[in-house]
């Protein structure tokens, strides 16, 4: 995978890139609608490229490996060709899924076993077998399987997780130079920084991973509940350390806010299901602030929901049609919420990278980061 760097920012360490992988160019910074189970939710994917205008988006390895499962996904030739994504596209390890299912799967140094949330199976993930289900997905970036502690945790088992999940990426890198990709393309590791919000964990973490020498580095274990300030202090102390010719991804991250000012710290890939979710409850993101589209005061605000964003549903329809749908439980309601939350996303890491490049992006972000915590 190739990686330049167009434009650094004079008044913080914000950059504006291109990464290339075989399924096309991504310019960065990037915000990437997360897939799950090989769909944004309530969005085609025609919709995605025409009025979102994502340019890569996630699947979930944990989740596609459950339903439909390795054998539909090899006989369609992979996750692209099964759901009509002809972009680039990223897949986790499942390891934030096995975080997230603590009461039901047992964590050893050979990998996790689980059961499955759908009917109780059990299963098992290593860093070998994650790494196979991921060359069948197809992914264009992959991630090495890592193990995510929860917040707040003991220092002590913060330590021996975050060197459990460098071994892990050993393994990882191993059985991927052994095995060849699925379907004739380059297939890229990014390995993971662990290491909770211990700022001794995640040096040596950093240092572990940047010694790999993969093509670009993620940082996971942030927005688990820890407070803001600890996912910046930790992100501005990872990305001194991760290369600067290397893409760096802040994984499950976060708000419009979250964005920026990690974007400021270095930071050029997002990915965070927030606009999706939150839309299917009627929350909005707008340049000018937070939206709840439910509320009485909209019923008559024929205004468009975001005169800012160009996308079409935030031009075409008003806040009052929007309200209507929700209130009346259509599902159209959560598609035009999902699109525009989604086409807000990447219109504001759009700007983000057009003021990097002109150098008045740290002006613009002063700006910007008060208006979108307003709730209107």
């Amino acid at each position: 995978m190739k990686f330049t760097i167009d434009a650094t920012d004079k008044g913080s360490k914000a950059r504006a890139g291109v990464f290339t992988t075989a399924h096309g160019e991504v310019q960065t910074p990037i915000f990437m609608p997360v897939g799950t189970v090989g769909t944004v939710k309530a969005v085609h994917q025609h919709e995605l490229v025409e009025q979102v205008q994502a340019e890569i988006i996630l699947g979930n390895t944990y989740h596609l490996y459950l339903r439909p499962g390795l054998e539909v996904l090899e006989k369609a030739g992979g996750l692209h060709k099964f759901n009509g994504w002809e972009k680039p596209l990223l897949t986790d390890s499942g390891g934030y899924q096995v975080y997230s299912l603590a009461s039901t799967r047992k964590i050893t140094e050979e990998g996790v076993k689980f059961q499955s949330h759908i009917d109780g199976s059990r299963h098992l993930f290593t860093p070998e077998n994650v790494m196979d289900t991921q060359r069948v997905i197809g992914a264009d970036i992959i991630m090495a399987f890592d193990e995510c502690p929860p917040y707040p945790c003991e220092y002590k088992y913060a330590k021996r997780s975050m060197h459990m999940t460098h071994r892990w990426l050993k393994r990882c890198k191993d059985h991927l130079e052994k095995t060849e990709p699925k379907y004739g393309y380059e297939q890229t590791l990014f390995p993971i920084v662990q290491g909770s919000v211990f700022p001794d964990l995640r040096k040596q973490s950093a240092e572990a991973i940047a010694a790999f020498n993969c093509d670009g580095n993620a940082i996971g274990g942030l927005s688990v509940g820890e407070p803001h300030e600890y996912m910046y202090s930790t992100t501005e102390l990872v990305c001194d350390i991760l290369p600067a010719d290397k893409p760096r991804y802040l994984m499950g991250v976060g708000t419009p806010v979250n964005i920026l000012e990690c974007i400021a710290l270095g930071i050029d890939m997002f990915d965070c299901v927030m606009p999706t979710r939150n839309a299917r409850h009627g929350m909005l993101f707008t340049s000018e602030g937070i939206i709840h589209i439910k509320n009485l005061k909209w019923s008559t605000d024929f205004s468009p929901i975001d005169p800012n964003c160009p996308a079409y549903t935030s031009q075409h329809h008003s806040k009052a049609y929007l309200r209507h749908l929700f209130k009346a439980s259509e599902l159209l309601g959560s598609m035009i919420a999902s699109l525009h939350n989604l086409s807000f996303y990447l219109w504001l890491v759009q700007q983000a990278r057009e003021h990097i490049i002109a150098g008045t992006f740290t002006e613009w972000k002063a700006v910007m980061v008060k208006k979108l915590v307003r709730k209107l």
